[in-house]
């Protein structure tokens, strides 16, 4: 196979590994965890259905997978929003309002991540999984951690149990508590990050899932 061969064959697959993920994703938020089958998954997808298990072990390791991008593209986008920023208290703010977004906005995606994290195997060690953990752990950093091997655990674990607490059916804690809750232990101002109520026009948000996904075609695959 020719270097090139090599290289687009490999495109494809990158291109069908995200696709799955983008499928998951939609089709948990539609219909939860329980509805939505493998097949279901590649046939969104456009996927053959024996592809999937190439790139995952399992339903439960898929979602995992795409809840952890939806995750770490989330956070990306805060941190990275204009203005920009170096302001080590800011990006913290900023990280903690985004978790707590999600948990707010993606409650039933949030909800079946916290469940697959309970499960016995625990979370998956993937792509996704490592790039939030980088995100996380640069956030501690730049608020002035001097031992972010110590600091990084206890921030993934303060954020978790805020999303746990406002993803619990029919009892949910209200994202303000929490919200205050985890600036205070920051030291964090009320308006730095994203303040309640100004996220979005009318409280609504982008329900479209593509931007976090590189499905479309590369430079010179148009006529492919």
């Amino acid at each position: 196979m020719s270097p090139r061969s090599a290289s687009v064959n490999e495109e494809l697959r990158r291109r069908s590994r995200e696709r799955l993920l983008q499928a998951a994703l939609e089709l948990v938020s539609e219909r939860g965890y329980e509805a939505t089958t493998l097949g279901d998954i590649a046939d969104r997808a456009g996927s053959a259905r024996g592809l999937v298990s190439y790139y995952f072990p399992g339903k439960r390791q898929l979602v995992q997978s795409a809840v952890h991008r939806l995750m770490h593209r989330t956070l990306e986008e805060a941190l990275e929003r204009e203005p920009r920023t170096e302001d080590g208290r800011e990006r913290m703010a900023r990280a903690i309002d985004a978790v707590l977004g999600l948990a707010r906005d993606r409650t039933v995606l949030m909800r079946q991540h916290m469940a697959g994290l309970l499960d016995t195997y625990g979370f998956v060690e993937c792509p996704e999984q490592q790039r939030l953990a980088q995100l996380l752990r640069d956030t501690v950093e730049r608020h002035g951690s001097r031992d972010v091997d110590a600091d990084y655990p206890m921030l993934r674990s303060q954020l978790m149990g805020a999303v746990y607490a406002m993803v619990m059916p029919n009892v949910p804690m209200p994202i303000a508590m929490l919200r205050a809750e985890l600036f205070a232990r920051y030291h964090l101002d009320r308006d730095q990050g994203v303040p309640p109520g100004t996220e979005a026009p009318d409280g609504t948000y982008d329900s479209d899932l593509s931007r976090f996904f590189e499905t479309g075609l590369g430079p010179g695959d148009q006529s492919k």
